[in-house]
Parts: C-alpha cells; structure tokens; sequence
C-alpha cells in the first residue's frame, strides 16, 4: 500500500495561499451564519438543517465535486465506510445527512467537539474497556435518533486504493440488529487521485487540511450506497464487519 510521507513543511506558492485565504474565509462564513440558526431552530424545536447546511458549504468551499450513487438510505440505517480523509464526513453528511461515531481523541478540542455534537456526533474510546457497554448504548440510540449513522471500522485512514482491517468491536452495538435498522456498506471512492487525497504517513491533519485548500483541481469524490447487508451477513459483529469489507473490496477491484 501507497504511503504519503509528508514531513515537511508545505509551500503552496502565491495562487495556492490565495486559494486557502479565501476558502478558509468563507468556511468561516458559512459557521458564522449556521451556528446561530442552529440554536434557534433548537430553540424552537424544530427538524434541524443546519449542521447538514455547513457540512454540504465545507464539500462546496472545499472544491469538493460530489456523485452520489446508489440508493440513499432512508428510515434509520448504519453506514460502513472506508475512511481516506476528513473530506470523507462532508461528503457523507451531504449525501445523506449522517451523522457520526468519533474516536473520543476529537473531543479533547473543544471547538471541535462542540461541532461535532451539533452534528450529534458518539464520541467513543477505544482503549476503555470499562465503558464499552454505555458507548454501546450510546451507538443504538444515536441510530435511533438521527436516523443514519456513520462508523468508520478501519479505525484510521487508508491511502483509498485498498482497505484495512475492519475492527468488529463496536458494530457490538447492532448485536442483535433491531429489526427497524439497515446495515449498509458505502464507499469513499476518490478515483485515480486517491491517494494524493488522502491523510496517511506522517503528514500533519492541517497540513493536509491546507493542502487539499490549495488545490486548483477539484477534489472528484464519489459516494457509493451499496446493497444492505442480509441474512447471514447480518448474524454477529464479526459478520457484519466482514461482509461490508468483502462489498466494499469487491467495488474498489
């Protein structure tokens, strides 16, 4: 597998600096205008869009050119995904309106785990054994409430051309699959670009997150709902995990 090594720091040269200034700028923007309709339509208690409404901007100011394909998910579903960069979330979340299970990492920045929660992200520890049963719980209801919901099971990101190791632990969760739930696997496929997209090797996140803002070309992402999960698929998470793998293989070769 591919390896980008990036350690370095980044030169992106005088229309690549731009670029970054101006999208960072109206990513910004765009915050700033959705953080407080967001609280008012909490307020108000009403179907709340607004989340879904930054995300889709980030895909947009971004360069981000989107292609769904596939029968978007509707009733309460969860999605496994491979995982190639952090453009993977707003793109899902514009495709569909997911939202997500977060390794608890994210929730040690404040500003970052205050966004994620708006987008009723499930922040999960990996290595607290003590706690698995509460974050279980946590992952059935979120499914419950958001009606699609997002898990990453490689447990890192991969370079897009080839999956990791599925790790089953927490589609524990769906142990047993509640009968109002569809287990859908779903491809992140980023084409021939895949891996000068993704977030691996040493690279630092901003410096990937400037990197990709400094494209000229747009960064061609395609999302793929493949066919829920049945039978003996669905039998235990070991099952499950290795189901979604083999599909999502299958779409990558």
């Amino acid at each position: 597998m591919a390896v980008l090594a990036v350690d370095k720091p980044q030169r992106f040269g005088l229309i690549g600096g731009l670029r970054i200034v101006l999208r960072i700028s109206a990513l910004l923007a765009s915050l700033i205008a959705c953080v407080p309709l967001y609280y008012l339509w909490h307020l108000l208690r009403m179907p709340n869009p607004w989340p879904r409404v930054f995300l889709w901007s980030v895909t947009w100011f971004a360069g981000v050119e989107l292609t769904v394909e596939g029968e978007r998910p509707r009733g309460n579903a969860f999605l496994i995904a491979n995982h190639v960069s952090w453009i993977d979330i707003p793109a899902i979340a514009t495709a569909c309106g997911s939202a997500f299970v977060g390794h608890d990492g994210l929730s040690a920045i404040p500003l970052i785990k205050h966004l994620c929660a708006m987008n009723d992200t499930v922040f999960i520890a990996r290595h607290d054994r003590t706690s698995v049963t509460a974050q279980i719980e946590a992952v059935r209801l979120a499914v419950q409430d958001t009606g699609a919901l997002t898990i990453f099971p490689e447990g890192t990101t991969s370079d897009g051309t080839g999956l990791l190791p599925f790790k089953s632990s927490l589609l524990s969760a769906l142990e047993p699959v509640p009968a109002d739930v569809r287990v859908i696997p779903v491809l992140l496929d980023y084409g021939s670009e895949a891996a000068e997209i993704a977030w691996i090797g040493t690279e630092h996140g901003v410096t990937n997150f400037l990197r990709i803002l400094a494209r000229g070309r747009a960064v061609k992402v395609t999302v793929r709902f493949l066919a829920p999960l049945e039978g003996p698929a669905l039998a235990d998470r070991k099952a499950m995990a290795g189901s979604a793998r083999g599909a999502l293989l299958a779409e990558l070769t």
